[in-house]
C-alpha cells in the first residue's frame, strides 16, 4: 500500500472587536466533535487566500478580509493514515453575521473569549493560539 499524498486545508483565525475568536464544532473527521477554526480544503488552481475566503463564505455566509499568515500546521496521523498541511490566516469579517451554512459538516458555531475556549480544540486551533499574541 502506498501512503496517501498530503492534502492542503486552510483555516481562518477570525476575531471580533472584543477579541473573541470564532470557532466551529466539526461533525466529520479529522477531529470530529472538536472545536476548531473555520476553513476547508484547497481546490486545484486556487490560492490558499482565495480558499480561505471561499470556505468561510460557504460555511458561515460571511465575507472576510484575509490578513497575514499566522502559522502553518502539519497534522500527521500515521494510524489513519492522513496528512494535512494547514496554513492559518488572520481574518476579520467585513460583511454578514456568521451562521452555520453546512449543518451536515458543522454542529455549532460560536464566538469565544480566548480565556474561556470550549474543549476539545483541534490541533490547528491549538497551534494558532500558540502563534497568536493573544493566546
Amino acid at each position: 500500500m502506498t501512503d496517501p499524498a498530503p492534502r492542503v486545508g486552510v483555516g481562518a483565525f477570525i476575531t471580533d472587536d472584543a477579541g473573541r475568536l470564532l470557532l466551529v464544532k466539526r461533525r466529520r473527521p479529522p477531529e470530529a466533535d472538536h472545536w476548531g477554526l473555520p476553513g476547508g480544503k484547497v481546490d486545484f488552481g486556487e490560492t490558499i487566500a482565495q480558499t480561505c475566503a471561499r470556505e468561510i463564505l460557504e460555511e458561515l455566509g460571511v465575507e472576510i478580509e484575509v490578513g497575514p499568515l499566522l502559522c502553518v500546521v502539519d497534522q500527521i496521523d500515521l494510524a489513519d493514515p492522513s496528512h494535512w498541511v494547514a496554513p492559518v490566516f488572520r481574518a476579520r469579517i467585513v460583511a454578514g453575521e456568521p451562521v452555520n451554512q453546512e449543518p451536515q459538516a458543522l454542529s455549532a458555531v460560536g464566538w469565544f473569549s480566548v480565556s474561556d475556549l470550549p474543549q476539545p480544540l483541534t490541533l490547528s486551533t491549538r497551534r494558532a493560539l500558540e502563534a497568536d499574541s493573544l493566546g
